[in-house]
C-alpha cells in the first residue's frame, strides 16, 4: 500500500508527454471501458494534445487537471472538468495506469485535489459520476468521503454506448 506522504499531484508538464502515453498503453484494458479518450490507439501525439489542454483549461479556468506521481512515477492523473462556474459545480475524474492500482493512490490523490479545488477555486460542488459497473471507482469516491446521491439511468457513454452511472457528490464545507 502506497502512503498517502508518497503521492503528490501537480499540473501537467509538457515533459510528462511520454509517461503519460506509456501509462495508457499499460492500461487500456482496464480504463478504456469507462474512459473514452482511452484507445488502443493512443500515443505521443495524443499525450501531448492532452497536456497542451490542459495547461489552455487552466490559464483560462476551464479545466484543472493534473499528473499523478506515487513514489517518484506517473501513476495516473485527476483533476476538474465540465465545470459550471455560475452554478459551483465541476465534474471530478481520475485514473491510475494499472501497475499502480489498489494502492491506495487514487483516494490519496483525489483527497488532494479536493483539498485544492476547495482552497483554490470557488467552486462548491463536486461531482464524481462512476459507471455501475466501475465498482472500483466508486471505492474511491466513498474512501474520500463523497455521498452518494443516486444511480442515473443512461448517464454515460463510451464508444457510443449508454451506461447507467452512480452519482457522487462532495461539498465545499461550510466556512
Amino acid at each position: 500500500m502506497t502512503k498517502p506522504a508518497d503521492v503528490v499531484i501537480r499540473p501537467y508538464e509538457p515533459g510528462d508527454a511520454e509517461v503519460l502515453a506509456e501509462a495508457v498503453a499499460e492500461s487500456v484494458a482496464e480504463v478504456s471501458p469507462f474512459m473514452p479518450w482511452c484507445h488502443p490507439g493512443y500515443g505521443l501525439a495524443d499525450a501531448r494534445a492532452w497536456i497542451e489542454t490542459t495547461i489552455a483549461g487552466r490559464r483560462d479556468g476551464t479545466l484543472f487537471d493534473f499528473a499523478v506521481i506515487a513514489g517518484g512515477r506517473f501513476a495516473g492523473g485527476c483533476g476538474i472538468n465540465q465545470i459550471n462556474a455560475m452554478d459551483g459545480v465541476g465534474n471530478l475524474g481520475y485514473w491510475i495506469r494499472s501497475s499502480c492500482a489498489g494502492r491506495g493512490i487514487a483516494p490519496a490523490a483525489v483527497t488532494q485535489l479536493l483539498r485544492w479545488v476547495f482552497s483554490d477555486t470557488t467552486l462548491d460542488r463536486i461531482e464524481i459520476v462512476a459507471a455501475v459497473e466501475n465498482t472500483r471507482s466508486q471505492r474511491v469516491a466513498e474512501k474520500v468521503g463523497a455521498h452518494r446521491d443516486a444511480v442515473l439511468a443512461k448517464r454515460t457513454r463510451v464508444r457510443g454506448v449508454s451506461s447507467s452511472a452512480v452519482l457522487y457528490s462532495v461539498l465545499r464545507p461550510d466556512r
